[in-house]
């Protein structure tokens, strides 16, 4: 067992409410390893801002390069400000990036960082360019995991080109309304959910006005709502899925909306699935959307049930936070892991497959 270093984020007591489930196959049981070198990239926020456009992962730098330093000898941090730094990273060539970053703009030159170290033949944590191009697009990602067969809300997107409704005002109401791109369930508060054409036309204008982006009109769903971390063993592409329910407040109308503020604020509830039968459903749908989306190493998908109790795939996201959030919760509660473990699992399982 790898000894914990670092302090678990505070969130609940893991060892009274977790099972322990072997997870042999996914935690690193080596020494340190001198020949290998991990670089932790990160980008400058010139801006003050938490969120990036270009940042999908937002680290903990110290905290990280700490925990991997316990296995790993050669663990660094660097910062890319320039197209030459990221020259220079092609020229290093360690074994393993760790990055939260997506992209980076040089000479009006976007440059995706998967791409530039698959193109130099340097491994990295998660998915590739194209896989989290089909999850950054809501209404991309229903499509890819419709035509897969797996169950998800009818939907119409409205293009922010076009103040026209007329596809959405063919929906039975309650719909639920959220802007098509973006993460934070930003864009989306107790207003989301619609039940005429009023507020159906004032909630898009309100997205198209504040974040200037195409909206994702669906039915709304009025079952719980689950979130299912997904693990890849990438020696023998075996997944494992890893699910809980989160529970939001109710409002003052009584419905539970997971928005922006009670994300920002912690005030959900999450707790470890229990029914073995609604387990396996949610463990079997978000398997399939992940391999759907071309999800590699981890990911998270977040689904509702309907009224009838049947799963519908909501979202995706390929590359979750790896602070507090639900992807480190789901591994916590469903597998036994210390945060430190997780760190470890996630490369330690790309650097065996290299």
């Amino acid at each position: 067992m790898i000894k914990q270093t670092h302090p678990v984020p505070a969130i609940f007591d893991v060892s009274d409410t977790v099972e322990k489930i072997n997870f042999q196959n996914f935690r690193n049981q080596g020494e340190p390893r001198e020949k290998q070198s991990i670089e932790i990239i990160t980008v400058p926020n010139t801006g003050g801002q938490k969120n990036q456009k270009n940042v999908a992962i937002t680290l903990n730098t110290k905290l990280i390069h700490d925990i991997l330093s316990t296995v790993y000898d050669k663990v660094c941090i660097s910062e890319i400000t320039t197209s030459r730094c990221l020259e220079e990273l092609g020229k290093r060539k360690p074994d393993l990036v760790f990055s939260g970053v997506k992209f980076f703009e040089f000479d009006n030159a976007q440059i995706w960082l998967n791409d530039f170290l698959e193109l130099n033949e340097i491994c990295y944590i998660g998915s590739n360019h194209a896989a989290l191009d089909r999850e950054h697009n809501k209404g991309l990602a229903k499509s890819i995991v419709q035509k897969a067969g797996i169950v998800t809300a009818d939907y119409v997107v409205i293009k922010s080109n076009s103040l026209s409704t007329h596809n959405a005002r063919k929906m039975a109401y309650p719909v639920f309304v959220k802007p098509v791109i973006g993460g934070d369930s930003i864009g989306i508060d107790d207003l989301s959910i619609v039940f005429n054409q009023e507020q159906l036309g004032a909630k898009i204008k309100e997205i198209f006005d504040i974040l200037n982006c195409d909206v994702l009109v669906e039915s709304y769903l009025m079952g719980r709502e689950f979130s299912v971390g997904v693990l890849e063993n990438e020696k023998s592409g075996a997944l494992t899925a890893m699910p809980i329910e989160i529970i939001a407040p109710k409002n003052k109308n009584g419905h539970r909306v997971l928005d922006f503020n009670i994300k920002r604020l912690d005030r959900e509830h999450v707790r470890k699935v229990t029914n073995q039968i609604l387990h396996d459903k949610l463990s079997d749908t978000g398997k399939a959307a992940f391999v759907a989306l071309g999800g590699r190493s981890f990911g998270r998908i977040d689904i509702k049930l309907c009224a009838k109790g049947i799963p519908h795939f909501i979202e995706a996201n390929l590359m979750p936070g790896l602070s507090k959030g639900y992807f480190y919760r789901s591994c916590a509660l469903n597998l036994g892991m210390t945060y430190d473990e997780m760190i470890l699992l996630l490369c330690s399982n790309r650097l065996n497959s290299c």
